[in-house]
């Protein structure tokens, strides 16, 4: 059975693994939300919910060899990357069994067992490592493409525009994913970019393909990412994708914050609407490529992966001050 939309064929399986990765980013990041008041994670989080059609749509459409970067806000594309959900839960806790050995937290998770090569807090930091990974691989002939995520914020800094310049004039191997969720934790848009601005067009005058869809339809995300990944494997360059999304909970948190003023409730609830979650399941019932006790028991499996998860999380061990200054005389 298919899943149609236009003229576009997506398999059972992709669908499945599609449903899988939503719902994997989703319910990992509420059950932070919901245990973060035991203040036993002492990390900051930047929870990923709202957005997590991006990561699945485009992660789905990756290879093994391909390599990805990220921001600040992480959690989706790590854990839609394949990222071991028990690790990525005991980093949030700071142990030793955590993907970044308990060092790195929610903003720095690192994880090469999935080419997931790092994430940094710093706005558009890993955009030009990223295009250092793809200049290496083109060097070595290599065939993977370098995927790097980041919100529309990093491309008001200056190493955006060079690294974009760098990788079109060297046709690299580069995945630009942009999620364009409006705010810089409190600013909006029209306060930081001109009206008349477009990301899609500046992209174009560097010299590179562009597509912009709708970040809350996996679907959608996934064949702009197959035809963007078609391009530059096919040896044409880098593509950007900016996909249009909204963050639900605060910038940095577990909570809700639309009664500081920055955004409105109603505004929140409009996005809301376009929840990439159950808009996904209707879509793939309606069309009886998915039943609803098949999607059912995947999200009750997805659960007792999350549960098991934090079991594992709580019972691992911290990492010991050694882990941390092994060259050191006085850890010794």
């Amino acid at each position: 059975m298919n899943l149609f939309r236009g003229n576009d064929v997506v398999p059972y399986q992709v669908a499945r693994s599609l449903a899988y990765r939503l719902w994997k980013c989703r319910l990992a990041d509420e059950r932070i939300a919901e245990l973060y008041a035991e203040q036993e994670m002492r990390c900051p989080v930047h929870l990923s919910i709202g957005q997590e059609a991006i990561a699945a749509g485009v992660c789905e459409a990756l290879l093994p060899e391909d390599t990805v970067m990220s921001g600040h806000r992480a959690h989706a594309h790590y854990l839609a990357r394949g990222g071991n959900i028990s690790r990525f839960m005991a980093e949030m806790y700071g142990k030793a069994t955590g993907c970044s050995f308990g060092r790195g937290g929610s903003m720095h998770l690192v994880d090469l067992a999935v080419n997931f090569l790092g994430s940094t807090p710093i706005v558009a930091g890993t955009i030009p490592v990223a295009v250092g990974v793809a200049w290496s691989a083109k060097l070595q002939h290599k065939p993977s493409v370098s995927t790097v995520f980041f919100g529309e914020a990093a491309t008001e800094e200056g190493v955006w525009h060079e690294s974009m310049n760098f990788a079109a004039l060297h046709q690299l191997p580069v995945l630009f994913v942009c999620e364009h969720n409006l705010y810089s934790v409190y600013t909006p848009l029209h306060e930081r970019q001109a009206k008349e601005r477009s990301l899609g067009e500046a992209a174009t005058a560097y010299g590179m393909k562009a597509f912009r869809g709708d970040g809350n339809d996996v679907a959608e995300v996934h064949r702009l990412a197959q035809q963007a990944l078609a391009h530059i494997r096919a040896g044409n360059g880098p593509v950007f994708l900016e996909f249009s999304t909204y963050r639900w909970r605060e910038h940095c948190g577990p909570n809700y914050d639309n009664d500081i003023g920055y955004r409105s409730e109603a505004e929140f609830l409009e996005w809301q609407k376009l929840d990439p979650l159950p808009r996904f399941r209707s879509y793939v019932e309606a069309h009886h490529l998915v039943s609803g006790q098949e999607m059912d028991n995947l999200i009750s499996q997805v659960r007792e992966e999350i549960e098991f998860a934090v079991d594992f999380a709580k019972a691992s061990p911290f990492p010991e001050m050694s882990d941390f200054t092994p060259d050191l005389a006085y850890a010794k």
